[in-house]
């Protein structure tokens, strides 16, 4: 379940960097209406990867936390803000997914 907890916590980290990323593009009442969900997504994001922390590694929590943000920031970067898709980036995100699941087995 913690694993669920951790992966769910990643998930708000992409949800907080997506808003703010809105957030800076936006002028306005639109603007704060981002800055509000990147406090909200932060608050979840903290609080689940808090949660999860009491019983996996932290050092090994933190990098599949950090890890899932990274590539879900990434991949809603080229979705979503048309950021570029080349061979390298699409590389070094699969790296990154690797590396999650890596640590995922290797932990208990």
């Amino acid at each position: 379940m913690d694993w669920f907890i951790l992966i769910v916590a990643g998930l708000f980290e992409v949800a907080f960097a997506s808003c703010l990323g809105k957030a800076q593009a936006s002028s306005g009442n639109t603007a704060i209406g981002w800055y509000a969900g990147f406090v909200v997504a932060l608050t979840v994001s903290m609080l689940l990867l808090m949660k999860a922390s009491k019983t996996l590694p932290i050092g090994t929590a933190y990098a599949v936390w950090t890890g899932i943000g990274a590539v879900g920031t990434a991949l809603v970067g080229i979705l979503v803000f048309k950021e570029p898709a080349n061979f390298l980036r699409i590389f070094f995100i699969i790296t990154l997914i690797g590396s999650i699941v890596g640590l995922k087995a290797v932990s208990h």
